[in-house]
């Protein structure tokens, strides 16, 4: 079965972490939320608050798949500060998958890891996309790393994931099952 973790940061976009979770794990996909905020509990941009499987520094990453970074203003610039996402970021992007959706592919582009790659994120957001060729899209693929534009790109962005983990079929029986 194959694994992924997704990190959650104070001021993270519910919309863009939860389907990705949902989703995932409606396909099958063992998904462990890990909260970079030393607590369990953390509080998304819109004050929902979510209470993480595990905390950041207990995951097990040598056992993941993919790591996937939710956006949002707040969140984002509490990844690009935690020092354990971005030693995971590197280390996936060696011979894993990584994704970003809405403003948290600046994360990836700050550790120089979209350079020369095609990517997308959140409109205004391309200043901080340091070497990336900004493909505007919904969702950009580039080699082992995946990028989504914004919340309303949630779906598409959680479905693509899951065709890279699991398989076209995979993506399609779960876009059938929520009538996508």
């Amino acid at each position: 079965m194959k694994k992924v973790i997704v990190f959650l940061a104070d001021g993270f976009e519910e919309i863009e972490a939860l389907a990705s979770v949902d989703l995932l794990r409606r396909a099958g996909i063992d998904v462990t939320t890990a909260s970079i905020m030393g607590r369990i509990e953390v509080t998304g941009a819109h004050d929902v608050v979510v209470k993480a499987d595990v905390l950041a520094e207990d995951a097990d990453y040598a056992a993941a798949d993919m790591i996937v970074l939710p956006g949002g203003g707040v969140g984002t610039q509490n990844l690009a500060k935690c020092e354990l996402v971005q030693k995971q970021c590197l280390a996936f992007a060696k011979d894993k998958l990584v994704s970003a959706i809405c403003a948290a592919p600046t994360v990836l582009a700050g550790l120089g890891l979209l350079e020369g790659k095609n990517a997308t994120c959140y409109p205004g957001m391309e200043g901080g996309m340091h070497g990336a060729i900004m493909s505007g899209e919904t969702v950009t693929l580039d080699g082992n790393i995946t990028t989504g534009r914004a919340p309303g790109a949630a779906i598409p962005f959680a479905l693509e994931l899951i065709k890279r983990l699991a398989g076209e079929e995979a993506a399609a029986s779960v876009k059938s099952d929520i009538v996508y």
